[in-house]
C-alpha cells in the first residue's frame, strides 16, 4: 500500500508517524511545499523577541530523521499541485527546479492546512509588511528589526550618549492568537505597538465581556489596542518606514507591520479533485476523516469540524486537533476503527504573565443558535489558598443547560497563567465527558495552599451554579436589571470607590435587623463585590417572604459588562 501525505506539518507529521507505527510495511511518501517539516509554528512570535533565541528550537523532526527513524520518504520544497482522483495520482511540483512529476497512491492524505488572509489593499506589498505563519517567516522578521530600514539599521543603534532613546514603532493588524502574541512580543522587543481590530473586541471566542478583560489587561502592558478599525492600506514613508492607513481614516506610522488578519483553509487541490467543500469553506469529512472519496482524507486547518456541544460545521486552527485527526486518519488507513469525536475549541493564549484560555460553546453562539435552555454564571475565586503568598484573582465565566445542568462551555482570564490552565484544561475533560455542574460539585482534585483550595475554583463553579439550579440562588443579569429594587449589601467605605446608582445600601451585618426597609411588592436585585456576600443577603431575604435575585458576578461583573462606562 502507498500512501502519499500532502502537508507535513501538524496534521500530516503525526499522521505519518503514526502511520509507520501501525503498518512498517506501508510506502510512505510526505511532501511539503515549505522548507521545513514538522515545526512548532505555535512558538513563532516568541523567536521574533528572542524568547526563543535558536530557530533550531522550532523544528520539531527534519527529513533525516523520518527517514531514519520512520522509513518514510519526506521531500521538502515540493508541492503537490494536482490530484487525478480517478487515476489515483499526485503531481507534485519541484519548488526550486519547477520539475514536475506524477506519484500513484493507494490513500491519499490532504494536510495543506490554512494560508494566511492577505487582502488586495493598495500598497500591502511594501517591504516591512509580514505575517507569521512559518519558520522563514519568523527569520525575515528578525533580519527586518535588526535592520529593514534606516531607522532601523541606523539611528536606533546610535552608541553615543543618548538621554532620549528614540522608540521602534511597530503596528499590528488583528486581534486574535498571532496578533496578540505577536504583539506581546514586539513589546519584549523594544517596539512601541498598536494593535488594530476590525471586529468590536479581541480574541473571537471569548465572549465580549471576557475580551474586555483581556484589552485591559494587555493596554496596561503597553500595548495601544484600537477597536472597530481596520487597516485600509499602506505608504511609503522616508527611510523605509510605513504609514498604516485605517477605515476610519486614521495613519499610524510604523518601522514594522504585522497581518495577523485571520487564516482561510487551503482548499485549491482538493476543488480541482472535486472534493466536497462544506459551507464553512473547509473540506468536509467523515468522523473518520474520509472524504467523499473514500481513498483521500483530509485533517488539520483544512477541514471543518464538528462543534463537540452544539454539532455545529466549524474551522478550528488547533495544533491539538490536528494531531489527533492525523492519528485518526493513520488508524483508518491501517484498518482501525477510530473516529474523530470533534472538537470543544478548547485553547490558551499567554499575555504578559497572565493568560486567557476557553473551551466549549459561547455565550454569542448560543443566542445566535436561539438557544435559551442555558445559564451562565461569573466567580473571582483566587488561584489558590488565600493565605498563601502569590493568590491571584481568576475571572471565570461558566455555562451551563437550565434543563439539565450539563457544562457548555467555559471562559477565564487572570495573571497566573498555570491557575488558569489548570481550571479551563480540567473542564475541558469534564466537558468532552458531557459532566454537568453536579459533577463539578463533586470533583475531587489536587490541593496544596501553594496550588488551589480545599474548595477549588472548579468544584466552586459547580457548587454556584447547582444553587442556581435548585433554587437556592435566583440570579439576575446586568444587562437585565430595569425596574428591579437594587439593593447593595458592601460596607459604606466601598461605596466611595464604586457605587451603582440607584442601590440601595444596607450592609450585610445589618440586614436581618432592617428588612422592615424593603419592599416585598417588588424583586429585589442584591450586590456586592463579587456576588458572594449578595448570597448570602439573597438567602436571608428569601427566608423571609422576599422575592430577592443575586446579581451574578457583582460589580466585578459589572465592570466586564459595560466596560471603561461602569
Amino acid at each position: 500500500m502507498k500512501v502519499i501525505i500532502v502537508g507535513g506539518v501538524a496534521g500530516g507529521a503525526s499522521c505519518a508517524a503514526r502511520l509507520r507505527r501501525l503498518d512498517e510495511k506501508a510506502e510512505i511518501l510526505m511532501v511539503e511545499r515549505g522548507p521545513y517539516v514538522s515545526y512548532a509554528n505555535c512558538g513563532l512570535p516568541y523567536h521574533i523577541s528572542g524568547v526563543i533565541e535558536q530557530e533550531s528550537k522550532l523544528l520539531v523532526a527534519n527529513e533525516q530523521v523520518f527517514r531514519a527513524l520512520y522509513g518514510i520518504d519526506v521531500r521538502t520544497s515540493c508541492e503537490a499541485i494536482a490530484i487525478d482522483a480517478e487515476a489515483k495520482t499526485v503531481d507534485l511540483k519541484n519548488v526550486a527546479t519547477g520539475e514536475v512529476t506524477t506519484e500513484r497512491y493507494d490513500k491519499l492524505v490532504l494536510s495543506p492546512g490554512a494560508a494566511s488572509v492577505r487582502p488586495p489593499l493598495p500598497g500591502i506589498d511594501l517591504p516591512g509588511i509580514f505575517q507569521v505563519r512559518t519558520v522563514p517567516d519568523a527569520r525575515t522578521i528578525r533580519q527586518w528589526i535588526e535592520g529593514g530600514t534606516e531607522f532601523l539599521a541606523g539611528m536606533f543603534h546610535y552608541s553615543g550618549i543618548q538621554m532620549v532613546k528614540p522608540q521602534r514603532r511597530a503596528v499590528v493588524v488583528g486581534g486574535g492568537f498571532i496578533g496578540l502574541e505577536t504583539a506581546e512580543n514586539l513589546i519584549h522587543a523594544g517596539f512601541e505597538v498598536t494593535l488594530l481590530q476590525k471586529p468590536p473586541q479581541l480574541l473571537g471566542p471569548l465572549d465580549p465581556e471576557v475580551a474586555r478583560l483581556v484589552e485591559s489587561h494587555v493596554v496596561r502592558n503597553g500595548i495601544d489596542v484600537v477597536l472597530n478599525d481596520g487597516a485600509a492600506g499602506f505608504k511609503q514613508l522616508d527611510g523605509g518606514a510605513i504609514e498604516v492607513q485605517t477605515i476610519s481614516g486614521k495613519a499610524y506610522p510604523a518601522d514594522i507591520v504585522i497581518l495577523a488578519i485571520g487564516v482561510r483553509p487551503d482548499t485549491t487541490l482538493a476543488k480541482a479533485a472535486g472534493l466536497e467543500i462544506g459551507d464553512r469553506g473547509g473540506i468536509r469529512v467523515d468522523e473518520r476523516m474520509r472524504t467523499c472519496d473514500p481513498d483521500i482524507f483530509a485533517v488539520g486547518d483544512v477541514v471543518e469540524v464538528k462543534d463537540w456541544v452544539t454539532g455545529q460545521w466549524g474551522l478550528v486552527a488547533l495544533a491539538g486537533p490536528a494531531n489527533r485527526q492525523g492519528r485518526i486518519a493513520a488508524d483508518v488507513i491501517a484498518g482501525r476503527d477510530s473516529r474523530f469525536r470533534g472538537t470543544q475549541g478548547t485553547a490558551i493564549i499567554g499575555l504578559f504573565g497572565g493568560a486567557a484560555a476557553w473551551t466549549g460553546v459561547n455565550e454569542r453562539t448560543l443566542k445566535a443558535l436561539g438557544d435559551d435552555d442555558y445559564e451562565k454564571i461569573f466567580i473571582f475565586p483566587n488561584s489558590h489558598a488565600g493565605y498563601y503568598p502569590g493568590a491571584e484573582m481568576i475571572g471565570l465565566k461558566v455555562l451551563f443547560r437550565k434543563s439539565d445542568g450539563r457544562l457548555l462551555g467555559a471562559q477565564a482570564l487572570g495573571k497566573d497563567a498555570p491557575a488558569v490552565d489548570k481550571r479551563i484544561s480540567t473542564l475541558a475533560m469534564a466537558l468532552q465527558m458531557r459532566a454537568t455542574i453536579y459533577d463539578l460539585e463533586e470533583a475531587e482534585l489536587c490541593y496544596a495552599p501553594q496550588f488551589g483550595s480545599a474548595k477549588d475554583p472548579v468544584n466552586y463553579a459547580g457548587m454556584v451554579a447547582a444553587d442556581v439550579l435548585c433554587g437556592d440562588m435566583p440570579l439576575a443579569h446586568w444587562e437585565s436589571i430595569d425596574g428591579a429594587f437594587l439593593l447593595d449589601v458592601r460596607q459604606p467605605v466601598e461605596l466611595v470607590v464604586e457605587s451603582v446608582p440607584g442601590a440601595v445600601n444596607i450592609p450585610l451585618p445589618e440586614l436581618r435587623s432592617r428588612l422592615g426597609e424593603l419592599p416585598k411588592d417588588r424583586e429585589i436585585q442584591v450586590i456586592c463585590r463579587s456576588a458572594q456576600r449578595a448570597y448570602y443577603a439573597t438567602r436571608i431575604l428569601l427566608q423571609n417572604g422576599f422575592n430577592a435575585r443575586n446579581l451574578s458576578g457583582g460589580t466585578l461583573s459589572r465592570a466586564m459588562v459595560f466596560g471603561a462606562r461602569a
